[in-house]
């Protein structure tokens, strides 16, 4: 989140705005994602241990960190909203039966908070700088956000409530059903989605959100993710919205690319 000599992340309300990598090592994880999506890395903000920038076309796309005090926590991507408060969306979380894990409390140049949904998703919260919905069309961006929940709708209650999807401008801000999915619009954007996951989803996969990153070809990524050390889960496959591939890191943290239908 934020600052560096990039451009500063702004916050949208309601929808995802960033999303960051809890890896072990560090250095290992810019090892991978470095050449896989065309990432370079800047210094980001320290308070909880090491944390890195990823850098695409000269836009800051993603944060890298390491859990600080050896914390023994599953490498993984989460995906943060924005929000106008984050109190206020982490009192939401409390009383829709959900876990607030961390915070709200501040960092860099906002105030942030984990949480997960009653399905057990984990998400992040983000009340920073209100800037208008981005979408980075350029390879390593991560451009589609997909929560894979045994519920959907009630997932999109729950969200819903949280960030107050109800009463925004709908001149702004939509949520609609479409592709068998709960699927989110910002300013003229599909955003983000809810969606079942299905039995030839990833095995043994607790409900999450799943980030995918814009790439050129997903079948040259998959090949190059599996010589950098990482892995397939399962095959590339035609989406609405582009050919995917869900990939593993040397770590274990899972992730998905993405490119556009010819």
């Amino acid at each position: 989140m934020g600052g560096g000599e990039t451009a500063k992340v702004r916050c949208v309300a309601a929808v995802p705005c960033w999303v960051s990598l809890m890896a072990r090592d560090l250095d290992a994880a810019k090892a991978f994602y470095g050449p896989l999506l065309g990432w370079d890395f800047e210094p980001g903000p320290d308070r909880f241990g090491p944390y890195v920038h990823a850098v695409a076309g000269g836009e800051a796309v993603a944060g890298l960190g390491v859990a600080s005090g050896g914390l023994a926590i599953p490498v993984s991507w989460t995906a943060y909203f924005g929000t106008e408060s984050a109190d206020e969306a982490a009192d939401a979380v409390r009383e829709r039966g959900a876990t607030l894990a961390v915070g709200p409390l501040p960092f860099d140049e906002g105030r942030m908070a984990l949480a997960a949904d009653p399905a057990g998703a984990v998400f992040g919260i983000w009340e920073g700088p209100l800037g208008r919905a981005r979408r980075l069309d350029l390879p390593g961006a991560p451009v589609w956000i997909e929560l894979r929940t045994p519920d959907p709708f009630a997932a999109a209650l729950f969200y819903g409530a949280v960030f107050r999807w109800d009463g925004r401008d709908p001149e702004r801000f939509e949520v609609n059903w479409e592709h068998d999915r709960v699927v989110l619009r910002a300013e003229g954007h599909s955003v983000a989605a809810l969606a079942k996951e299905q039995a030839g989803g990833p095995a043994g996969m607790p409900p999450h959100w799943e980030v995918s990153f814009s790439v050129p070809d997903t079948d040259a990524s998959l090949a190059l993710a599996e010589e950098l050390g990482g892995s397939a889960v399962g095959p590339a496959f035609d989406s609405p919205y582009g050919r995917v591939a869900r990939l593993q890191d040397p770590e274990g943290g899972r992730f998905a690319v993405i490119s556009k239908k010819s």
